[in-house]
């Protein structure tokens, strides 16, 4: 029987390929072409985007069902404040950006979007609607950085290189297959409004997954006032 994790997925393929497979910025970062220009652009809004996203998984763990998965939830938080914030805050600092002005930084359209996406889910959803909305980032990097590793063609010390070997660590994967789990448990037991709210959540953030792709690959600004 297919899981609720490969059933969201499935129900989302065609947007969860073009964000996830099909991006020329998904793309470019496997095949070493990427610009630094797009890099940078890129992390500085995953920078702020991952300020809120530890909001919202601090809000997913209060609002879990149990301790086992409050303790799953803390350790993400953790990993994201401590080990992928850390990644993001080392690659700037190579590129001679300093924490101030990466937390300076304002975010763009596609940015603010995603992030408040995922704000209103955790106020107004429950941990149903919430795990589904957080799966496609957590998953689709670990998916994304486990293919990309495959076929890796950057030279080994380049930015590329270093953003695929930071999201193929054991213990990201290990997360996503905790979060996959959790949400396949959830499934189980969801009523029918529950997986319609699901699905909704998931495709949501999988387009938003392709739109923050984009605005780095277009180093997308705010219209002018």
């Amino acid at each position: 029987m297919t899981g609720t994790s490969e059933a969201l997925r499935s129900a989302c393929a065609d947007d969860w390929r073009k964000a996830h497979e099909e991006h020329p910025f998904v793309i470019a970062m496997g095949d070493g072409t990427l610009s630094l220009e797009r890099f940078q652009y890129y992390m500085r809004q995953d920078y702020l985007f991952l300020i809120d996203y530890a909001r919202v998984l601090a809000l997913a763990a209060a609002r879990s069902p149990g301790l086992e998965s409050m303790g799953r939830w803390a350790a993400l938080l953790d990993e994201t404040l401590n080990s992928e914030m850390e990644l993001h805050r080392g690659f700037c600092a190579d590129f001679g950006i300093t924490v101030e002005e990466l937390e300076s930084t304002e975010e763009t359209p596609a940015t603010a979007a995603y992030t408040g996406h995922l704000m209103r889910t955790a106020y107004d959803g429950d941990i149903h609607e919430l795990s589904a909305a957080l799966l496609p980032c957590q998953w689709g990097y670990d998916e994304v950085a486990r293919r990309l590793a495959t076929v890796q063609k950057a030279p080994a010390g380049s930015f590329h290189a270093r953003w695929v070997a930071g999201y193929t660590d054991p213990a990201y994967s290990e997360i996503t297959a905790w979060l996959r789990g959790f949400v396949d448990t959830l499934g189980e037991s969801a009523t029918t409004s529950q997986w319609d709210r699901m699905l909704n959540a998931f495709r949501t953030s999988t387009h938003y997954e392709y739109l923050f792709w984009d605005a780095a690959w277009n180093l997308q600004q705010w219209p002018p006032a």
